[in-house]
């Protein structure tokens, strides 16, 4: 499944570690963070899609506390 979301990341270094650490997140096919579009893309399993993305907020607060996702 592939989902697009809106964000809120403070700069394009901050945007480049958040989705380093998505793209870790077990289940998590591809993930793209853009810092101008202020925008997640995320692709991951579809059955385990709603755990995945638990695991992605909190794998990119740790990456980034003032990371912001509207689920």
């Amino acid at each position: 499944m592939k989902k697009k979301y809106a964000i809120e990341v403070d700069c394009a270094n901050c945007a480049q570690k958040v989705e380093d650490a998505i793209n870790k997140v077990e289940g998590v096919t591809s993930a793209t963070v853009s810092f101008v579009q202020q925008k997640l893309i995320i692709e991951a399993e579809d059955d385990r899609f709603d755990e995945i993305m638990a695991n992605v907020v909190k794998a990119a607060k740790k990456a980034e506390s003032d990371f912001e996702i509207e689920l």
